[in-house]
């Protein structure tokens, strides 16, 4: 009896300090939308990807018309000819898949590109929300755009222009 009146007690002392959270929630989307840092980043990660894009795909190209050409003249070579034209087209399919990997690979240039640009506002935008949960006494701050499902999302709980007032952007 002692047991469950003590365990009662705690849970009704732990419980209080959750009515007393709020629960909020953001769009980072709209909220990075309205940073022009941020749009000029994602425009110069846009040009460099379809730059890359394009030599990969020329890189791609040339491994095709290799193999293409060595397909029609594959009856008139030598076994040490068509090995050799093998060799070549397989380097060749190497190099593209290297060159791909550099690009947009897991540590790949456009990963690197990524951070230096877009990390530091997307830190900045995480800091004020961080700094806006910690006043306003938020026990959760769920973000509309990371794919969550929200199903019902009532606009007086939507914080995010607060947070482009905390960054300074009205």
């Amino acid at each position: 009896m002692k047991k469950s009146i003590v365990s009662l007690l705690l849970i009704g002392l732990f419980a209080i300090p959750t009515f007393a959270q709020k629960n909020a929630y953001v769009d980072t989307e709209y909220i990075l939308s309205k940073i022009p840092a941020y749009e000029n980043a994602q425009t110069k990660l846009d040009g460099l990807s379809q730059d890359w894009k394009k030599e990969v795909e020329n890189k791609y190209k040339q491994v095709e018309e290799k193999y293409k050409e060595f397909q029609t003249e594959i009856a008139l070579l030598s076994a040490e000819m068509k090995k050799k034209r093998e060799d070549e087209i397989i380097r060749l399919e190497t190099e593209a898949n290297q060159l791909k990997d550099k690009y947009f690979g897991n540590e790949g240039e456009l990963y690197t590109k990524r951070q230096e640009l877009v990390k530091p506002i997307q830190d900045e935008v995480y800091n004020a929300i961080k700094e806006i949960a910690t006043e306003g006494n938020y026990g959760f701050i769920f973000d509309k755009a990371a794919n969550m499902s929200m199903i019902y999302t009532d606009p007086r709980y939507d914080i995010s222009d607060d947070i482009l007032k905390k960054l300074g952007y009205n």
